[in-house]
């Protein structure tokens, strides 16, 4: 299973954010950013300062993909 943020980037387009917006009002790190966009894995602790950030839930900013699905 891969991990997607399209959601999340699609949410942040909605609310006419920039990802520097995400990571400063969130207050984490530019590289957890970086990883978010290459849909690597980061910690729970980041995708719950995301979700607080955008009064979301975490099924609202990432999904998961089998495999075997082209993203």
């Amino acid at each position: 299973m891969k991990v997607s943020y399209k959601k999340l980037w699609k949410l942040l387009i909605d609310r006419d954010m920039m990802k520097k917006d995400l990571q400063a009002q969130a207050q984490i790190s530019w590289a957890s950013v970086t990883k978010m966009s290459k849909n690597e894995n980061v910690s729970m602790d980041i995708l719950l300062k995301v979700c607080e950030t955008l009064n979301c839930g975490i099924e609202d900013i990432v999904e998961f993909v089998p495999d075997n699905v082209a993203e």
